[in-house]
């Protein structure tokens, strides 16, 4: 590896609408009390923004959702962090250098604070990524930090924290020494499960540590309220090292389900940003609103998952007679209407050195073929007229996920099989998938890192925590395994493609759509940047409310 050792990187006010009537989709739509209980002045350091749900948590490292991820990305920051247009930079970390072997990654710490004006160490990070591994803590991602030394065991309990091969090596030298080389690895230690988290506060206030008044980061931002179900505010944190260059000095993120009615308050100014529009009402923001509606390539796969435990859903007749079932083409192009591409893969397309060649087997039939073949398959299975196969479909209850299920309702009927769709709140459908109490479900994924094996991992034995259907294929494990050990980037991803292939044939999963961006961004918000993970953190923004507004 040339040059190995050389240091790198060295270098929600609320204006009250009721009683309002604003046009959507060119009907008038009565715009009663939004529930908003914060009511920040508008001005230009106070950013408000819609976000998918309420979050579950605000420990970096029990989260697991892109709703909860948005909010914590600004109050921490792993050895590496995300640019205005989310490529990776040097965070807590400023350089770093790797052995000649490629194993060991050694970092030199930046000078910086927690929130509460505490010096961060390396010794901080060692304790943190003990704690994320370590099995009471129970955190979903910890699979993702097995390519460290010793990782795996510790979180199976097989072996103590001290074992972990991560060495503060002085109190700004953190040493992490990987079981291969691991290429992503400046991706991987900017996620939420490699965040430092602060072991005095944590001892001080127990699982009590998150709220308000208690949290302590190292990002630009602090928790400064919670208000479970109506918003967080994030404030400013004065010790953040590069607070100087932060414009926005106030956050109000507020949960915002309802695609509708989230568009009637960014209508009305009372948010600046929101994550999604509805698919009616696409070509009225466009007409309307343009330019505010950012849509652009996503590394997201929305998808059905089968909980394999849960007869018939064993059977590989009836999963397979399901995904055949589905129009993929009308769900992306007519349900949704923005871009969206219909899925017969499970990796999203453009992944780096990945030949994305694993596909549906089915892809070039036609529809009418699909459904005679879906109909043989469950006759197989023992369902019929006689017999008629029905399920609970669980999915989520944003705006788009029932938008759907009711989609997917009538293309299953047409196959003879009867779905009774069972919505709940975001974080309530995660946790009965996590729980697996359910048979076939809705989810989505996005990339928490640009590597294909993100993806497939969700399909690994091991991995309990992300692998929702509790599928098990050994002939997959070994070629996720094996991957790991190859250096060459396209030998690696035509392994991982094989199987991915196995992970479709066995109908693991039915993939329905890759997603595109939706947010809605007002004209006052400057230095947006759109990119594929669609993270924009604020420190990088700024507002300008001189501009016109929607």
């Amino acid at each position: 590896m040339n040059g190995a050792e050389r240091w790198r990187f060295s270098r929600r006010a609320f204006v009250g609408a009721g009683g309002a009537v604003v046009l959507v989709g060119g009907a008038a739509l009565a715009l009663r009390g939004s529930g908003f209980g914060a009511r920040p002045t508008v001005d230009d350091f106070t950013l408000r923004r819609g976000n998918d749900a309420e979050p579950d948590t605000l420990d970096p490292h029990l989260a697991s959702a892109i709703y909860e991820f948005q909010i914590i990305g600004e109050m921490f920051m792993g050895l590496m962090t995300e640019d205005a247009g989310a490529r990776k930079i040097p965070g807590a970390a400023t350089a770093y250098r790797i052995s000649d072997d490629g194993l060991t990654w050694t970092f030199r710490i930046r000078d910086h604070r927690w929130s509460d004006g505490t010096p961060v160490t390396a010794e901080d990070f060692v304790w943190s990524f003990r704690r994320a591994l370590e099995p009471k803590t129970a955190s979903q991602y910890a699979s993702a930090l097995y390519v460290i030394h010793n990782a795996e065991s510790v979180n199976a309990g097989r072996a103590p924290a001290e074992s972990l091969g991560v060495y503060a090596r002085d109190p700004h030298t953190l040493e992490i020494r990987f079981n291969v080389e691991v290429p992503y690895a400046p991706e991987l230690l900017s996620q939420p499960s490699t965040y430092p988290v602060p072991c005095h506060v944590i001892a001080k206030y127990g699982d009590a540590w998150t709220r308000p008044g208690s949290l302590v980061g190292n990002g630009p931002y602090r928790l400064a309220e919670w208000i479970p179900n109506d918003h967080v505010i994030l404030e400013k944190n004065p010790h953040f090292y590069d607070a100087e260059r932060v414009k926005i000095t106030r956050i109000v993120v507020y949960a915002t389900p309802d695609y509708a009615s989230a568009l009637m308050r960014f209508r009305a100014g009372e948010l600046d940003i929101d994550v999604d529009v509805p698919s009616q009402d696409i070509g009225w923001v466009k007409q309307n609103l343009p330019g505010t509606m950012r849509v652009a390539p996503y590394t997201l796969t929305e998808y059905i998952v089968f909980n394999v435990h849960a007869k018939p859903f064993d059977d590989v007749r009836v999963r397979t007679a399901l995904s055949l079932a589905i129009d993929r083409e009308v769900v992306a192009a007519r349900v949704m209407g923005a871009g969206e591409a219909a899925a017969y893969s499970f990796v999203p397309p453009h992944m780096p050195d990945y030949p994305a060649t694993a596909e549906l087997r089915f892809r070039r039939f036609s529809m009418a073929e699909r459904r005679a073949q879906a109909i043989a398959l469950l006759a197989e299975a023992g369902y019929g007229l006689a017999n008629q196969l029905a399920f609970d479909f669980n999915i989520n209850n944003r705006t788009t996920a029932r938008t759907i299920s009711v989609a997917l309702q009538s293309m299953w009927k047409e196959i003879g099989v009867s779905v009774r769709i069972v919505p709940s709140d975001e974080k309530d459908h995660y946790n009965l998938l996590l729980k697996q109490e359910f048979s076939v479900a809705w989810a989505g994924y996005i990339a928490d890192y640009l590597d294909a094996k993100d993806f497939l991992r969700l399909g690994q034995t091991e991995d309990r925590a992300l692998n929702d259907g509790a599928w098990s294929n050994s002939r997959f494990d070994a070629l996720l395994a094996r991957s790991d050990t190859i250096a060459d980037a396209k030998a690696r991803g035509a392994l991982l493609a094989q199987a991915e292939q196995i992970m479709l044939d066995d109908a693991a999963v039915a993939p329905v759509y890759f997603g595109v961006t939706r947010t809605l961004v007002a004209p006052a918000v400057k230095g947006w940047i759109d990119n594929p993970v669609n993270i924009h953190r604020a420190r990088w923004l700024s507002l300008d409310r001189t501009r016109p507004t929607v």
